[in-house]
Order: structure tokens, then C-alpha cells, then sequence
């Protein structure tokens, strides 16, 4: 019996990865920064959310949902005046999830030196039907070598996910058991 037999969704078409990379730019000003004077990571962390947003919604052809940040470095204080871009993908795709890579660069606006890369981060992203229920993504095609290594790394961070959530819940399970012990033990020693 085929999957679409037993009532299961029929899989969708591939598509490549360069059908939903995108780069949005932005020039940072003064009211981008902290007590520092350079630019708040709070305001790279948005630009970051913002492309990833757009990248899985053009990969899942609609709605999608910030999951989770697995890991945002910053790799040089970004400054005002600097032209910032947030070079998105997807690395990988599950059943309603996507992983989607992101790159920051940033460039003086009024110079021609090259970009240099400021941060990196990994998101993942669930797609979402209008009762904000999950629903099928396409599968990611990667196109090149490095398209190919980024999504053989996502699969690695997605089993660390899942071990370390997996590992959370039984501990947690564990105290939790051993609270209610402690809870029905607790005052017995006292007249």
C-alpha cells in the first residue's frame, strides 16, 4: 500500500536551492546601536529572522514559522554607516521543517572594499497552514558541492537537536519522578 493510499499527503516535487536564496541589505544607522556604539545584535538577529522568514516561505510556497536559532556568532561588531547583507538558503528540508542557513556581511557604504562575513547562523523553520498546523515542504535539491556539504552538516545539527531535546525530556522525566518521591517522603521525619 503507497503512502497516499493509507490517507497519507501525496510528497511534493523537489525544488533546487537556488529557487529561494535571497539576500536582503540594509544600512545600519544610529538607531541601531547599543551602549557601545555599535550596532545591537538584537538588530542583526532580526535581519537574520527576516531573510530566513523569506526564504522558507518561498521554499514552502507559504506560511512558516520561526522553530528555533540552533546558533547565531558574531564575528565582528558591525558599525553605523556599514551596509549589512543577510545572505539566506535552504540546507535542509524534513517532512514540515526546513533548516535554513544565513550568512551577514558587512561593507562600508561609501567605500568599494569587499564584504567581509560578520556572523553566521542556522534557523529552523516549520511550515504552517492557516490554522498554524504543520504542512508538507518541498524536498531541497542542493545544486553544488557546497549546496551538497551545507545540507550533509544540517543532518548532523539535526540529530544533535533531536539527541539533545531527547536527553532534556529524560532528565526532566527523571526529577520530575524523583520529586514526587522526595514530595510524598517530605515532612514524614517531623512529629
Amino acid at each position: 500500500m503507497t503512502k497516499q493510499a493509507q490517507g497519507a499527503e501525496p510528497e511534493l516535487p523537489g525544488k533546487p536551492t537556488s529557487a529561494s536564496r535571497t539576500t536582503l541589505s540594509h544600512i545600519m544607522t544610529g538607531s541601531d546601536t547599543n551602549l557601545l556604539g555599535t550596532v545591537h545584535g538584537g538588530v542583526i538577529m532580526k535581519l537574520v529572522d527576516d531573510a530566513a522568514g523569506a526564504v522558507a516561505g518561498r521554499h514552502s510556497e507559504g506560511p512558516a514559522v520561526t522553530a528555533s536559532m540552533d546558533e547565531m556568532a558574531f564575528l565582528e561588531p558591525v558599525r553605523v554607516g556599514d551596509l549589512v547583507h543577510v545572505k539566506a538558503q535552504v540546507n535542509w528540508t524534513g517532512r514540515s521543517s526546513m533548516e535554513i542557513g544565513v550568512r551577514v556581511l558587512a561593507e562600508r557604504w561609501n567605500e568599494s572594499t569587499p564584504a567581509t562575513q560578520v556572523g553566521s547562523a542556522y534557523l529552523v523553520f516549520a511550515a504552517v497552514d492557516a490554522d498554524g498546523k504543520p504542512r508538507p515542504v518541498p524536498p531541497v535539491i542542493p545544486e553544488t558541492e557546497r549546496d551538497k556539504r551545507r545540507y550533509q552538516e544540517a543532518e548532523i545539527r539535526r540529530t544533535h537537536r533531536l539527541a539533545r531535546r531527547r536527553a532534556i525530556k529524560e532528565l526532566r522525566a527523571q526529577r520530575n519522578t524523583a520529586g514526587r518521591a522526595d514530595d510524598a517522603t517530605e515532612g514524614a521525619d517531623r512529629p
